[in-house]
């Protein structure tokens, strides 16, 4: 089969489509025959060796490509059933040598759930790693105000919809040009005085904030004495200035959150989009795309 690695580590022109065997489930896996699978900012990292720089993972010789994944269950192993026929899942180990960018992805059957119905499988294949971030994000939050920095991007984006079905008053900051497409209760422009404009509007700081866009101190200075700061792993961490808790988020794949994220994709409450689709061979086209930003939707590669 083929099959997107990164063994260089210097980004996306380093990536390699290589041919390999296909690979076979153990116990508790199953393989996915490939439709469709979502390129993401986490995979331009890996590319270019960031996360292990940071020490997120060890270096190896070869790293496997793509977390979310959209398909056909072909293969289980011992002692495994599969939730369906036709699947999404979410490959969220960093170290792996073969992920979701291929033709065939063998997943642990914990990290794989039905796919959504009427939902075609390339829009199935983006929203389980933003989905699931915002969807933790958004838990770890208390109180009814929150600030969603970042609110045009990929978590930003699921946060606030997330965010809004539970009932929440949300204040988003994102470019101008978004503001239109958010559905927030309130819009700050991302080039205004974050704090200042909070506080504005509340003016006892928000109960929390996710900080999609990894703002740090200024988005915590929006937040209330005692409230909550959902800091998203991928820069330094904030200190817990006055009684405020920080929750460090790295995503982790839950059955029972994916399975509520495809409810509410079925429910109309959670939105997929599809940017653009591209052949599995020009997957470092779609690579430089996203790297050069304003990306809004998700970049999908079809094997």
């Amino acid at each position: 089969m083929r099959a997107l690695v990164a063994r260089r580590l210097d980004g996306p022109d380093a990536i390699e489509l290589i041919e390999t065997a296909v690979p076979e489930p153990a116990e508790g896996q199953l393989r996915i025959k490939v439709a469709a699978a979502a390129v993401n900012p986490v995979d331009l990292a890996v590319s270019a060796g960031v996360l292990v720089e940071v020490g997120l993972t060890a270096a190896r010789e070869q790293f496997g490509l793509g977390w979310d994944v959209a398909g056909t269950v072909d293969a289980v192993g011992p002692n495994t059933s599969a939730p369906a026929q036709t699947v999404v899942g979410v490959a969220d180990l960093l170290g792996r040598a073969l992920k979701t960018h291929a033709e065939y992805v063998v997943l642990d059957a914990d990290a794989v759930v039905r796919a959504p119905e009427g939902v075609d499988l390339a829009n199935a294949a983006t929203f389980g790693l933003n989905g699931l971030t915002a969807l933790q994000a958004v838990n770890a939050l208390q109180g009814q105000t929150v600030l969603v920095t970042g609110a045009a991007g990929g978590v930003g984006g699921y946060a606030v919809e997330l965010a809004k079905h539970r009932g929440l008053t949300v204040i988003a900051s994102a470019g101008a040009g978004d503001q239109r497409t958010l559905g927030a209760d309130h819009f700050i422009d991302r080039d205004d005085d974050l704090a200042a404009a909070v506080r504005r509007i509340v003016p006892a700081g928000v109960d929390g904030v996710i900080d999609a866009a990894i703002v740090g101190i200024a988005a915590q200075e929006a937040v209330r004495n005692g409230g909550r700061h959902v800091h998203l792993q991928g820069g330094p961490r904030p200190p817990q200035l006055r009684g405020i808790t920080v929750e460090q988020l790295f995503v982790h794949v839950s059955r029972t959150d994916l399975d509520e994220l495809v409810e509410l994709v079925e429910a109309g409450a959670v939105s997929t989009r599809v940017a653009d689709s591209y052949p599995l061979e020009q997957a470092a086209v779609a690579y430089k795309r996203l790297a050069g930003g304003g990306i809004r939707g998700r970049l999908v590669l079809t094997p």
